[in-house]
């Protein structure tokens, strides 16, 4: 009998059972669940990393889902923190109500964060919004203050819905809102690609454009209408605030953006990452990573 058939066969086995451990323990690293908000709307929710590390809590941006975060929940440096994120309303697999009020009432976004902060028990956790998860960030602190929040990371933020902040390219977001399915997937395409500057490898640009056209079409035409409470809620933030912007964004007006931020909070500090567009996390995701950890770090230290 041939013996090194047999050894094969089972060093095989003996992989295959080591892979599903791995894939396994990796599984029970991960909780999933869902939150109800102020009007029933159910929320997503996911965690990552270290369940008694610091908590740091992510807030995708407009056609996205939880799945912008992968190269922070999948970062060996973020492991040690307490990594939540969550499908905005109208997002991912979170609930897509079918009526444009429950998207233009920018307080109930606000409540879906404060329904995922409740739930999850995060103490002093930092936040981390990132473009329209800004507008998020800023309403929440309107209606909610500052109490119990460690501080705030806006990635490439947006502060005021207004032309002087926001770039225009009206046939990008006329196309987004067209009932022609063609005009908009094809619309969508486009709206991604203009979130980079350094456009990301195939695989993931294919995942983040299924993400995208899982988005709500009512929700994405309700959010040009959606209000925002930055003047509200910039100015009381007590905690620290922390401004990563890409030089090259060509969503969202950097340098105005920053100025206005810091006219209504003049203790923000700022960030600008130089090769970067509009999404930063994913561009530099190593730096991104480096300077959150940093942020993450000195609050906790602050407290």
């Amino acid at each position: 009998m041939n013996k090194q058939p047999v050894l094969e066969v089972l060093l095989g086995i003996f992989i295959s059972f080591v892979i599903a451990v791995l894939s396994s323990a990796a599984s029970a690293a991960e909780k999933n669940y869902t939150v109800q908000s102020s009007d029933g709307v159910m929320i997503a929710v996911q965690e990552t990393g270290s369940p008694d590390g610091q908590p740091v809590v992510f807030v995708h941006g407009l056609l996205g889902s939880h799945i912008n975060w992968d190269k922070q929940t999948g970062s060996p440096e973020l492991q040690k923190y307490r990594m939540i994120t969550y499908d905005m309303r109208g997002h991912g697999q979170s609930g897509k109500p079918d009526d444009m009020d429950a998207y233009k009432d920018g307080r109930r976004w606000a409540d879906d964060l404060a329904a995922v902060l409740k739930s999850s028990a995060a103490k002093n956790p930092v936040l981390v919004g990132w473009s329209l998860g800004g507008v998020v960030l800023s309403n929440y602190l309107a209606a909610y203050g500052d109490a119990g929040i460690g501080g705030l990371v806006y990635v490439d933020g947006v502060i005021e819905l207004t032309e002087a902040l926001i770039t225009s390219h009206p046939q990008v977001y006329e196309g987004l809102a067209s009932d022609d399915l063609r005009t908009h997937l094809d619309t969508v395409r486009t709206f991604l690609a203009l979130c980079f500057e350094t456009q990301p490898d195939t695989a993931t640009f294919e995942r983040l454009l299924s993400n995208a056209a899982m988005a709500s079409w009512i929700m994405t035409r309700s959010t040009p209408l959606m209000s925002v409470s930055a003047t509200e809620g910039l100015p009381e933030a007590t905690v620290p605030v922390l401004l990563l912007y890409g030089a090259k964004d060509n969503l969202v007006k950097t340098k105005p953006s920053i100025a206005r931020a810091q006219e209504l909070n003049p203790a923000i500090k700022t960030k600008i990452y130089a090769d970067s567009g509009h999404a930063p996390f994913l561009e530099e995701a190593a730096r991104f990573n480096r300077d959150l950890s940093d942020f993450r770090d000195s609050v906790t230290k602050a407290n």
